[in-house]
């Protein structure tokens, strides 16, 4: 499946994080953003709207911080939404992994695609992803990880995020998520956290997509599928890069309709704006939609995209993620160069067979 066939509705069920990653880009302990929680009334009617659509019936937990942190919130939305319908309602949820026993018990039984972070080897991951207190997060990541593969009702993979102290590894990497049973990892080089240009010396993704296409064929032989943001629409010819061109809700914790997992907070009013195409009166208690920018999102089109016309992967690229995109170079259809040279690269060399996802990037 490519990246944009991922319909879906998301809830950012809070900004509390249990964890410190060092390359956070949800500034969600900045001022206004702390401690903020998702209103579930806004939720349910997020749910109505969107159960009014054609799109899938599946819905999905992500940030801005950790979803588990509110379990009970997100109990509340799986079953509000499963009310709703006599049609499958199917889950998915972005976390950390590093919650009780307990909540672990109860993904297993009600989620359907868990994608889990990690950014490999326990060294890493405890220096990347530590828990607030600074201890290391990966003795309880395993543990609930192992539990999750044996238990869960349908699937379990890893989101990790490619930095220079992985980048060169990802091979060890691969052996070390299949010494956990996990069979679908995603992997995406770091980007910039939100309110960043794009960097001069940040990672060299030629680096990158060289040492992926190794680590693509070792993953190929231990019956892993292994893709990554650069990859997730080389699985069809596209004509949108991803859900934020059709687009689909993301149900802020401050009050709006996001198009795009990057465009978190509304109030912000900064320079991801064009993202919020939705608000929550709650005194009505309806959200307002903003036809124009709806317009103005479904715009971003191969063939509106110049600086794509002639290259051989546009159709499977789309002018590449415009959150990132958006973000660093404050233009809905601006161009992230460094990202080009790689995806070209990989779409000449990637076979066919090893451009198949079963699953969409996380």
């Amino acid at each position: 499946m490519a990246h944009v066939d991922k319909q879906m509705i998301s809830f950012f069920v809070t900004t509390n994080c249990n964890l410190d990653c060092v390359y956070c880009y949800t500034n969600k302990k900045d001022g206004t953003h702390k401690n903020q929680t998702l209103d579930f009334d806004f939720a349910k009617a997020a749910i109505d709207d969107y159960f009014g659509t054609s799109y899938a019936k599946h819905i999905r937990f992500q940030g801005a911080g950790e979803p588990t942190t509110n379990i009970d919130l997100v109990k509340k939305i799986l079953t509000y939404a499963k009310s709703l319908t006599h049609e499958e309602v199917t889950s998915e949820i972005q976390t950390n992994a590093c919650f009780s026993i307990d909540v672990a018990k109860w993904i297993a039984k009600n989620i359907d695609n868990i994608w889990a972070s990690c950014d490999g080897l326990p060294s890493i991951q405890n220096h990347n992803r530590p828990f607030l207190s600074g201890g290391g997060s990966s003795d309880v990541f395993e543990r609930n990880i192992k539990y999750l593969v044996t238990n869960a009702k349908k699937m379990v993979g890893i989101r990790c995020t490619i930095t220079g102290a992985n980048v060169n590894i990802q091979k060890e990497c691969i052996d070390y998520y299949h010494s956990l049973g996990i069979k679908y990892v995603w992997v995406d080089p770091i980007f910039p956290k939100v309110g960043e240009l794009e960097g001069e010396n940040t990672l060299d993704l030629m680096v990158f997509a060289k040492e992926f296409l190794d680590a693509v064929k070792h993953a190929e032989s231990l019956g892993i599928e292994y893709g990554s943001i650069l990859t997730c629409n080389f699985d069809r010819s596209c004509n949108y890069a991803c859900r934020a061109c059709l687009p689909v809700p993301h149900v802020t914790t401050d009050g709006y309709i996001s198009a795009c997992d990057m465009a978190l907070y509304g109030n912000d009013k900064d320079h991801m704006n064009l993202f919020y195409y939705g608000r929550w009166n709650r005194d009505s208690k309806t959200i307002e939609y903003d036809s124009e920018k709806i317009t103005y999102l479904r715009s971003r089109t191969v063939a509106n995209i110049k600086h794509c016309n002639s290259c051989p992967a546009k159709h499977n690229c789309c002018g590449y993620c415009p959150g990132e995109v958006l973000n660093e170079t404050h233009d809905y259809f601006g161009r992230k160069r460094q990202v080009c040279p790689a995806i070209r690269w990989l779409f000449t060399n990637m076979t066919n067979k090893q451009k198949k996802y079963t699953y969409t990037h996380p």
